[in-house]
């Protein structure tokens, strides 16, 4: 295995794309969207607060079905402690990009990160939608890592490449999260892609494996959060022999 740069769209098939649309008062990009070529197998781990935001609610009925096709991230607002409103503007935030998209709304997973309790901006996300979008294209993955940010010093951003029976395989990823990280993931936001063909089985297994050996076990200050998701796609462009059980390839790619 070796690190590659390429971010989160370094895997096959991944565009992404960060703008400000004037959620944050400082101008700095705060809407990030990141979409596969294809529909891509999908797994996430949210948090285990029993208060989870509007998003978080919206997202992981989006992925009771096992696939997904990009992430919309908004920073500056959590969209938490919103009512009804706050789940209406998730839902609609999904429906704006999916029309944009071509995708149906269901394949479109949604996050928030920020302040808590004040209504979502929304006008403003769907202002910029159509810029973001636009603008679309395998080297925005760092403006995409940016666009999730909030407290964050730098934007947090890795790809690795290795070899998987006998093809040439793909990791990316992007996360945020700087004060609260204990316990399960507080304020982070984590978001993987890859081009391997994998089941949604295995797919998930392999990330609560990796979850529960990593963010799972770091403690700073004994906060949760309302907003934590690590999620993966898989769009299977690479062309391995798909994983659907446990073995070799499994293990390889679990590391």
């Amino acid at each position: 295995m070796k690190i590659i740069s390429g971010g989160i769209t370094a895997p096959q098939g991944f565009t992404a794309n960060g703008v400000s649309c004037g959620i944050k008062r400082s101008g700095r990009p705060d809407l990030s969207l990141i979409v596969s070529k294809r529909l891509a197998v999908a797994a996430g781990v949210f948090t285990k607060n029993s208060i989870k935001a509007a998003p978080l609610i919206v997202s992981q009925e989006h992925l009771r079905n096992g696939y997904a096709q990009a992430i919309i991230t908004n920073s500056g607002n959590a969209n938490c402690f919103t009512g009804e409103l706050g789940i209406m503007y998730a839902k609609k935030t999904a429906e704006i990009f999916a029309a944009l998209l071509d995708l149906y709304p269901n394949d479109i997973l949604v996050a928030s990160t920020g302040i808590i309790g004040k209504p979502l901006p929304f006008q403003k996300i769907s202002d910029a939608s159509f810029s973001l979008v636009k603008g679309l294209k395998k080297s925005g993955a760092t403006l995409a890592a940016r666009g999730i940010m909030t407290t964050d010093l730098f934007p947090k951003e890795i790809a690795v490449e290795f070899r998987l029976a006998g093809k040439k395989v793909r990791i990316g990823a992007c996360a945020k999260g700087s004060g609260m990280i204990q316990p399960n993931m507080a304020t982070m936001l984590a978001y993987i892609s890859t081009d391997v063909a994998i089941n949604a089985k295995m797919l998930k297994a392999a990330l609560k494996t990796a979850v529960d050996q990593t963010f799972n076990m770091i403690t700073v200050d004994g906060c949760m959060s309302t907003n934590d998701m690590a999620v993966v796609l898989a769009n299977g462009l690479a062309g391995n022999p798909p994983i659907e059980a446990d073995g070799k390839n499994f293990q390889t790619f679990t590391q």
